[in-house]
């Protein structure tokens, strides 16, 4: 399974070195401009690296992105314009977009208050994208479809690069004009193709997900087209400036360095969730993915069915951090986010999902979300630390554990 998982880190890290070499990058690239930022060559080269390895005619890589949401923000109000159809074909968005969209909250500036149309398309019950209601769909003029790569809070399996790529040739074939823009989070280097590199338009995603290879302590990126790049900029900063500004702070030499980190962490992480669904499957959880399943993201579900159980998991995890350890995460509310959510975090980057994490909203049937992993150790240690409680607390018995 390993052996599996690792098998295509060379073939991704040559990829990051190929685009290292062709931008010549060099020591020179770590320093930033201050101030405005203005004419700053490590940004542009970091730009220019970050484009070759999505496979996109451009990039932006932004500590001024405060998360993924905010870079898919950037990206959505940049492309879309008042009047304008956005169309999302993988149901539901991730929590923290419902407020973007206007789904969720009033008065706060979402694309609902600014006249863009938004409808959503619920997904097959095998957790597919409906294909003929999409080809229903696209006999209204759409200026925006939304695809989210990763399963979010979803029970679904993640989106394969090649049903990305069908879905963006169908689209284009309908409507050549309508932007396909995939929510990248989590995707990041699982597959030796990018969503650019198989038609997508714009991609957007977070720097302490797998791109900054642990080690990037902020930061987001948008890709894709140059126009539509530039766009998502001008929302970024303000028209006129768009790319052209924002200081890099004197730490490209951490984005370089974990975008060159990456294809490892990647790997670590898949190893760690396939252990993850292995060891609860063999309990009796329902999992998705399977172990050993194609994954298509570092997002690993396990479905536990009781808050308790839940939260003695997240407690275990926890305790087992490098960070925090001390701590006992309990069940709170977060911006963003429709329900209380449980988290165990316990890591250098606040908030890193590259590192090993995990995540559940308290409600029903209470799921439970690990992602990341520096390595496979450290997950193993974990899942050992929540077997014992479990077995403690009576929700496991030994015969079950082997």
């Amino acid at each position: 399974m390993a052996e599996q998982r690792t098998a295509g880190v060379s073939v991704r890290l040559e990829k990051v070195l190929n685009a290292f070499a062709a931008e010549r990058v060099g020591t020179q690239h770590f320093a930033s401009v201050s101030g405005y930022g203005h004419g700053d060559q490590g940004r542009e080269v970091l730009d220019r690296v970050f484009a070759r390895v999505l496979g996109a005619e451009a990039a932006a890589v932004r500590l001024q992105f405060v998360s993924g949401t905010h870079a898919i923000a950037a990206a959505l109000f940049g492309v879309l314009r008042p009047g304008e159809r956005m169309l999302s074909i993988t149901g539901r968005p991730y929590d923290t977009l419902e407020e973007v969209i206007g789904l969720r909250g009033e008065g706060q500036g979402s694309l609902r208050d600014f006249g863009v149309q938004y409808e959503e398309l619920p997904l097959l019950d095998s957790g597919a994208v409906d294909e003929a209601a999409l080809d229903a769909a696209l006999e209204i003029p759409r200026r925006l479809v939304l695809m989210q790569r990763s399963c979010g809070y979803s029970w679904r399996p993640s989106l394969s690069i090649n049903t990305i790529e069908r879905l963006c040739e169908r689209i284009h074939h309908r409507q050549p004009d309508c932007v396909c823009f995939v929510d990248n989070c989590y995707g990041e280097l699982v597959e030796e193709r990018e969503p650019p590199e198989v038609g997508a338009d714009l991609v957007a995603g977070s720097l302490i997900k797998n791109l900054g290879g642990t080690i990037a302590p902020a930061g987001g990126y948008v890709a894709g087209r140059a126009s539509l790049v530039e766009q998502a900029c001008c929302r970024l900063t303000a028209p006129g400036i768009g790319s052209e500004g924002g200081s890099g702070f004197d730490l490209h030499r951490l984005l370089l360095q974990g975008l060159f980190l990456a294809p490892q962490m990647v790997a670590e992480a898949l190893i760690g969730a396939d252990l993850v669904a292995a060891v609860f499957a063999d309990l009796g959880y329902p999992v998705q993915p399977s172990a050993g399943e194609p994954r298509s993201d570092l997002i690993q579900a396990v479905q536990i069915g009781d808050p308790d159980a839940l939260k003695l998991i997240c407690r275990a995890f926890q305790g087992i951090s490098p960070i925090g350890s001390y701590l006992d995460p309990v069940p709170a509310p977060m911006p963003g986010y429709a329900s209380d959510l449980v988290m165990a975090g316990g890591t250098f980057i606040d908030g890193s999902t590259s590192e090993f994490s995990a995540d559940a909203p308290l409600r029903e049937p209470f799921n439970l979300y690990v992602q990341g992993g520096t390595h496979r150790a450290h997950v193993e240690l974990a899942l050992i630390r929540a077997l014992c409680a479990l077995l403690t607390a009576g929700w496991v018995d030994l015969a079950q554990t082997g």
